[in-house]
């Protein structure tokens, strides 16, 4: 069907049809119509029923007092931001709207509100800074913004840096509050095609450079259509809480998408650390948790003290599942982690297992609706036991913005997530080997070493560094930077804390080098490449 999007910035620089995966839509569950808008699908279409004065989002305001709204109040708030947007900023269909701010309701509101006037979500982290802000307006040409009042000065930085941004308001100030009690409670949504774009996550990979994948609503449905369903076994009286933030399509899908589809309701929370999440889930009663293997070993030993007797299911993504936190956790809660694999370029995960079908050391199998393989370096399935490169496809799949690397990753009409994997011959569950790239994978964060190398750079003392991931018992890894610093300066503790504090004020704080040593050279390769199979070898402590 013709796209309902008058700005076609994103769909006339999608990838072309000879770059695309094969999509699969197999199944009365995956078939959608040809006009879909999700605001309508998981929102809009309660309004006025049954289902619309049912829960559907809880949380707080930021003085602390507590925040509960039906579907119908979610619906009223979203609506009139939808008003705001296109009466006062004067959105159109196909428009990128940024989002910044923590995990809540009010977040909630805006990620619908932008949906219903066919505005496309660009959502970021909390914690990113300026700079990177920066890039993520430029690669989006993001004209309008809503952001947390509190988290307001990186991005007003951030405009200074990207002139398309024009337009911000903000919330839990009552400046996005007061235009809102102006408008209607209520919004014909655009009446978007199923493949118009309504999300833009943005990854880094192992250049540094984002790369902003691209999802349509009918991708968001068809996710919700498949591992939740066949996996997770959602219900209409399940409550979803935990940590990954709505800017991660984990966040994203597992704490609102998937409650709403299911016809449930969610913990939205600005701070699920492993220290106040046990309480919260006493709470707020949850019934499931989505946080990464890191919180789970945390949270273990806090467990006593806490009636948690409502959870019923833990998902753990993000990051590989060790088998002893895997233990740990049941030992502690009574409770089998379901572990998943899923990416930013497939919206959510494509590999699990339920929670009787969990074994340490393995993820799983494909989830229904997609299908996956492990292919060797011609392109062909490689047989069990065997170690080769995941590739999955499904009803979602990649779709990079204007990125050359799209051809990276799909191939042979596969999505090659960039995992390698084995089949165990034994049961069939796919089984995580490493990385086939550079990503450091530190606490459930995807970190680029480039990154952080490029952030060290800007100090005037670095003269050279190279950036790895070193293994690490809590967080799977963590970041580990060689540094050659300038003459003059002295490589010492204070250095040291200097360099991470630079970086901590550069980009995300959670991308900093927990570890850092000094070097007098850096091993390179005879044509000045930089050996990073060496610095990971010596991080891990190998040679």
């Amino acid at each position: 069907m013709p796209s309902a999007h008058v700005d076609r910035f994103v769909i006339d620089r999608l990838p072309g049809p000879d770059t695309l995966p094969r999509f699969v839509f197999e199944g009365p569950a995956l078939q959608f119509p040809p006009q879909l808008n999700v605001a309508q699908a998981l929102l809009l279409r309660h309004r006025g029923t049954a289902q619309g004065a049912r829960p559907c989002v809880r949380g707080a305001a930021p003085d602390g007092m507590p925040i509960a709204w039906t579907y119908d109040e979610l619906a009223a708030r979203g609506a009139r931001i939808a008003h705001v947007l296109v009466r006062e900023l004067g959105l159109v269909p196909g428009e990128r709207v940024l989002l910044r701010g923590a995990n809540s309701p009010m977040l909630a509101a805006c990620w619908f509100g932008v949906v219903m006037a066919g505005g496309i979500v660009v959502g970021t982290m909390p914690l990113l800074r300026a700079r990177e802000l920066a890039g993520i307006v430029d690669k989006a040409r993001v004209r309008v913004a809503l952001c947390d009042a509190r988290l307001q000065d990186e991005l007003r930085a951030a405009m200074a840096q990207a002139p398309t941004l024009q337009a911000l308001r903000c919330f839990n100030t009552g400046d996005l509050e007061a235009a809102m009690a102006a408008a209607p409670d209520a919004f014909e949504p655009v009446d978007t095609a199923a493949d118009d774009p309504v999300l833009i996550a943005f990854t880094s990979g192992t250049t540094g450079q984002p790369k902003a994948a691209v999802h349509g609503h009918r991708d968001l449905m068809a996710a919700a259509a498949c591992w939740p369903v066949h996996v997770l076994r959602a219900g209409p009286d399940d409550r979803a809480i935990g940590s990954p933030p709505l800017a991660f399509t984990f966040g994203l899908g597992g704490l609102l998408v998937f409650p709403l589809a299911a016809g449930g309701s969610t913990v939205l929370l600005e701070k699920a650390t492993p220290d106040a999440l046990p309480a919260a889930i006493a709470a707020h009663r949850a019934t499931v948790c989505y946080t990464s293997p890191t919180a789970y070993r945390a949270m273990a030993p806090q467990l006593a003290g806490h009636d948690l007797s409502s959870l019923r299911q833990c998902v753990s993504a993000g990051e590989a599942l060790p088998a002893a936190t895997r233990t740990l956790w049941r030992q502690a809660s009574g409770i089998e982690i379901i572990d998943g694999i899923g990416s930013t370029e497939m919206f959510h995960i494509f590999i699990s297992a339920r929670e009787d079908q969990a074994r340490g050391g393995a993820t799983g199998y494909a989830v229904p609706g997609y299908e996956a393989a492990v292919l060797g370096d011609d392109g062909q399935p490689l047989p069990p036991g065997q170690v080769g490169r995941l590739a999955v496809r499904g009803p979602t799949g990649c779709r990079y913005l204007d990125d050359a690397r799209q051809a990276g990753y799909v191939q042979h009409g596969w999505n090659l997530t960039g995992d390698a994997y084995l089949v165990d011959p034994a049961d069939g569950q796919f089984v995580y080997q490493a990385r086939t790239d550079d990503m450091i994978i530190s606490g459930g964060y995807n970190i680029a070493g480039p990154e952080v190398e490029a952030a060290l750079l800007l100090h005037p003392a670095v003269a050279e560094c190279g950036v790895v991931g070193k293994p690490d018992e809590a967080r799977g890894m963590v970041v580990a930077a060689f540094v050659v610093l300038k003459p003059g300066h002295v490589g010492d503790a204070a250095m040291a804390a200097a360099l991470q504090d630079f970086v901590k004020q550069t980009i995300a704080p959670y991308k900093y080098p927990r570890e850092l040593q000094f070097r007098s050279s850096l091993p390179r390769t005879e044509t000045g490449k930089l050996q990073r199979f060496r610095l990971k070898q010596e991080a891990a402590g190998s040679v």
